[in-house]
């Protein structure tokens, strides 16, 4: 919680509710869709996920999917005024690189297929892959996942550390949306250059090791008459 809000802090300058609250929510599925023609790699249970493009002459595009229940975790009536996204980068990839959010419009699943790398693993039951919402019956409408285009927000990538997505009107929406619609939530695509080869990251998952590094969402929310 200290490492999301000390990268919040920066960001307050603005006033906020007297009686602002806030909910710390870590996601609860997590994954990578591999490019890969035949719909056959995925990595839903493995400790990092990958976005951007490795360097791989061919099927080289990696996008992540991460998921929080915000409906389990706020007051039914509550009233969403910031919501901030904390990742943290492993890769050892230097180089400076966009990495944009996108409201994610089907559903998805985290199967038991386990990768420590930007290859993944065999697709087993239940998992999302470059064709599949779960794998192997369900399909995504296209190829890559189905997603809105414009982006919820950006943030910019370099080096190892944690990385902040910080509030944008989109992401507020989006998590309004969430907690008033628990079953449309299907959480977010990160999306990095896909353009270059040799521009992917690599996020820590819900299941690194070190837990202070998983994925986390926070929000802040008033209830109504405060």
């Amino acid at each position: 919680m200290f490492r999301i809000f000390s990268t919040i802090l920066l960001s307050c300058l603005v006033a906020a509710p007297v009686s602002a609250e806030w909910a710390y929510i870590q996601a609860d599925r997590d994954t990578t869709l591999i490019e890969d023609p035949d719909g056959a790699k995925a990595n839903g249970s493995g400790p990092v996920f990958f976005a951007g493009r490795t360097n791989q002459a061919m099927f080289s595009v990696r996008r992540a999917l991460v998921r929080f229940d915000v409906a389990s975790a706020l007051p039914e009536d509550a009233i969403i005024d910031r919501v901030f996204l904390t990742l943290y980068q492993s890769s050892n990839n230097t180089v400076p690189s966009d990495m944009t959010l996108h409201v994610m419009l089907a559903d998805w699943g985290e199967g038991a297929s386990f990768s420590g790398g930007g290859g993944g693993a065999p697709a087993e039951k239940g998992d999302a892959t470059w064709l599949h919402t779960f794998w192997d019956l369900q399909y995504w409408v296209q190829a890559g996942g189905h997603f809105v285009s414009r982006a919820s927000a950006t943030a910019t990538v370099k080096g190892n550390g944690f990385y902040t997505w910080q509030s944008t009107n989109k992401m507020v929406n989006n998590v309004r949306h969430w907690l008033h619609d628990p079953d449309r939530n299907f959480g977010w695509l990160v999306m990095g250059d896909e353009s270059a080869g040799g521009s992917v990251k690599r996020f820590d998952s819900r299941t690194a090791s070190n837990a202070d590094q998983h994925p986390e969402l926070a929000v802040e929310y008033h209830l109504p008459g405060e």
